[in-house]
């Protein structure tokens, strides 16, 4: 898919490493992002087709009073177990990934950077390849892995041993520095983070 003069920048991290405070900022900055995470909610809205296929795979448990998928119970399940993730991720990544593509291309004419803000987006790369979606750079935000255990419990209210799990479920966050094209640190405080937004800002337009 050509970009014309579009430039389409991923933004990835590792769980509670601050991705949705830079994706904030850049939305607070007036910039388009096309949030992976918003459009799983989307696709597996209550009666859609990839709803009805993981109610089947993984039973009615999942499911909250009202009938839509309580994502706990279900994050419970998956991220204890690699086989049931790699399932729901066949399942529903096929449907995020043509949403992002349509979604480019309505957009492209009209912005000069597309920000795409995928949590996986390392490991699913090859994934996007198929679809026809190249990135043109890769912006990774980054917290040292205790910090991102604090922050995780702390966010979600989850214990040690929760917490550890889904951490190690994703590539390790140090290894994740090797594939991208800048590192955005998050180890200080949020005055720090959106200063290193804007420094690589100005340094792309």
């Amino acid at each position: 898919m050509k970009h014309n003069n579009c430039k389409i920048i991923g933004i990835t991290g590792g769980i509670a490493t601050g991705k949705s405070t830079v994706t904030s900022m850049l939305i607070e900055k007036g910039y388009k992002v096309i949030d992976a995470d918003k459009i799983a909610k989307q696709v597996v809205s209550k009666d859609s087709s990839v709803y009805r296929e993981i109610v089947t795979y993984f039973g009615e448990d999942i499911l909250k009073n009202d009938g839509t998928i309580d994502r706990k119970k279900l994050g419970n399940l998956v991220f204890r177990d690699e086989y049931s993730r790699k399932k729901l991720n066949d399942i529903v990544h096929p449907h995020v990934l043509l949403t992002i593509k349509e979604t480019i291309k309505r957009n492209m004419e009209k912005e000069k950077i597309l920000f795409i803000d995928v949590p996986l987006l390392i490991e699913e790369i090859d994934n996007f390849k198929k679809y026809g979606i190249v990135f043109d750079e890769i912006w990774l935000v980054y917290t040292d892995e205790k910090t991102q255990l604090n922050r995780l419990i702390r966010r979600n209210d989850i214990s040690e041993e929760e917490a550890i799990y889904r951490i190690k479920s994703q590539m390790p966050i140090d290894m994740k520095k090797r594939y991208v094209t800048r590192i955005i640190d998050n180890r200080g405080d949020k005055k720090r983070l959106e200063e290193q937004v804007d420094e690589v800002l100005k340094e792309i337009i």
